[in-house]
């Protein structure tokens, strides 16, 4: 572990790599699990906004999820998440074939929203807990992605190069800036682990 500004980030997503691979795991960590993608207050207010021109790319099952316990929910642990159908898959999938997609990101790519996804899903396989002072960045390993890591050691993507866009969006261009020079140190100085 090592502090970067207001966070504590592991080593792990520096040293390990990974690239989703759909065609190998049909996006099962939108469908699996026990709890709804992690939402912060602002995520709750930008959801109820644009589930308008979400609503329309959405499952019936999705719909109906979403209208009966609200475009997000307070999860079991108090948390903020979105709502899961029969407690499984998040009431945002939709399939393409046997493939889970986001419906929010569809409408994101279909230019009728400003709001890609939430950045929890962005992020993932990387999770962040916040605390008062500061957040706790980790690698959530999870066998359901083990394509993708097999997928990111081919291709030599680092963990944290392959959620970049979405670690910018969580913590700024000038955060990742400082990650890529720790990533940098750690590879010039393998055997010097950073405390």
């Amino acid at each position: 572990m090592f502090q970067l500004g207001k966070t504590i980030v592991s080593e792990d997503i520096l040293e390990n790599e990974f690239v989703c691979n759909l065609s190998a795991c049909k996006g099962a960590c939108c469908v699996d699990g026990d709890a709804g993608a992690p939402l912060s207050e602002e995520e709750t207010k930008i959801l109820e906004g644009v589930y308008p021109k979400v609503k329309p790319f959405l499952r019936k099952e999705g719909i109906a999820a979403i209208e009966s316990q609200g475009v997000w929910v307070n999860g079991t642990d108090g948390d903020l998440e979105t709502p899961l159908i029969n407690n499984k898959d998040c009431a945002y999938v939709i399939f393409d074939g046997s493939t889970a997609l986001c419906g929010i990101e569809q409408a994101y790519n279909q230019g009728l929203v400003s709001w890609k996804k939430p950045v929890s899903c962005h992020l993932y396989p990387i999770r962040v807990k916040d605390f008062t002072e500061f957040a706790a960045v980790n690698y959530d390993r999870w066998d359901i992605c083990s394509a993708a890591c097999t997928l990111g050691k081919e291709l030599q993507v680092p963990l944290y190069k392959f959620v970049k866009e979405a670690l910018i969006r969580r913590f700024g261009e000038d955060w990742y800036t400082e990650l890529e020079k720790v990533a940098a140190e750690l590879q010039d100085n393998p055997v010097q682990k950073r405390r």
